[in-house]
């Protein structure tokens, strides 16, 4: 039997609404396919009459640097992440992520769009993008009118969210382009130079990480996944972001323990009060094929503070 009867494979956004809008339902989009396909081979996804092909689209395709943001599109293949050159720069904790992600067959063609759009709470690109307090660019139709025309708008990460494999996205109607993430910039501030007080220019260190825990085999499932980002001035966390995967029924962020750790010196007592902060909040959850709950809270500590040293030390360099 086959799984779709139509295959469209639209070349730029335009022709992708065209397709939401005209393609016999139910419709799905498609990149590497590496979830999707299997989903619908395995009965777990519900069947589909179009696959529509968004590879071909440029603007899914782009990894870029546009002012003081790094812009990833939707389609872009994990591995490439892994290897580019300004990802590796600016942000290091999604390519740790990513080169995590499965085998390397499957990274050649799984894509970071595809990572995210599945919405499952400990995605190893979903934790890292959280951390790096990325923005997800969502295109639409701009008019009921003019199915074919196209409104693009950015909207927070974790607004992507609603449960386990549950997004916000409009299915049949909407497509994530690609994301927006902040990259470290040069901050102004005032000096006292000879009495007179003159503009400086100062660079915060900034770093990000991202570390896993999965099965001694190396299944590709984490049992539990951490990103942690960060900026350093001297001994003192100016700030930071920590996400962990699953705690919670969407991508977690541990903003309890970024409280505890915002403007302050990273002591041993304040990392194990910001760990304490942490497991407060986090919610974990229990899965077959991954781990219990309890033996997650266990092994959270360890996880939490090797990616919270090695963020440290990077910054520290």
């Amino acid at each position: 039997m086959n799984l779709w009867q139509n295959y469209i494979r639209p070349k730029n956004l335009t022709e992708a609404m065209e397709t939401f809008a005209n393609a016999p339902r139910p419709l799905a989009p498609i990149a590497g396919g590496t979830d999707l396909l299997l989903d619908l081979e395995q009965g777990r996804h519900s069947p589909v009459q179009t696959l529509m092909d968004v590879t071909s689209i440029a603007e899914l395709n782009l990894l870029e640097l546009r002012g003081d943001t790094l812009f990833i599109g939707a389609a872009v293949p994990v591995n490439r992440i892994v290897l580019d050159p300004l990802a590796v720069r600016h942000v290091q904790a999604l390519t740790e992520a990513c080169d995590l992600i499965a085998g390397p067959q499957v990274r050649n063609v799984a894509t970071l769009g595809g990572n995210v759009a599945h919405a499952l709470p400990a995605a190893d690109g979903t934790i890292a993008l959280l951390a790096l307090q990325a923005q997800a660019e969502i295109a639409s139709s701009a008019s009921a009118a003019v199915p074919s025309s196209v409104n693009t708008r950015r909207v927070p990460f974790e607004e992507l969210f609603l449960g386990p494999g549950k997004s916000s996205l409009k299915h049949g109607e909407e497509l994530i382009v690609g994301f927006y993430i902040p990259i470290q910039k040069t901050l102004k501030v005032f000096v006292k130079h000879l009495r007179n007080e003159v503009e400086g220019a100062k660079t915060f260190r900034v770093s990000s990480c991202f570390k896993r825990i999965m099965r001694p085999q190396g299944v590709a499932l984490p049992i539990l996944n951490c990103a942690v980002w960060l900026e350093r001035e001297n001994d003192r966390i100016r700030d930071i972001r920590i996400a962990v995967g699953p705690g919670g029924g969407t991508p977690f962020r541990a903003t309890h323990a970024e409280d505890v750790l915002h403007g302050q010196s990273a002591t041993e007592k304040r990392i194990e009060s910001a760990f304490e902060a942490l497991l407060a909040q986090a919610q974990f959850r229990t899965s077959a094929r991954r781990a219990g709950a309890e033996y997650r809270r266990h092994i959270v500590r360890g996880l939490f503070r090797d990616t919270l040293n090695s963020a440290l030390e990077r910054a520290s360099r």
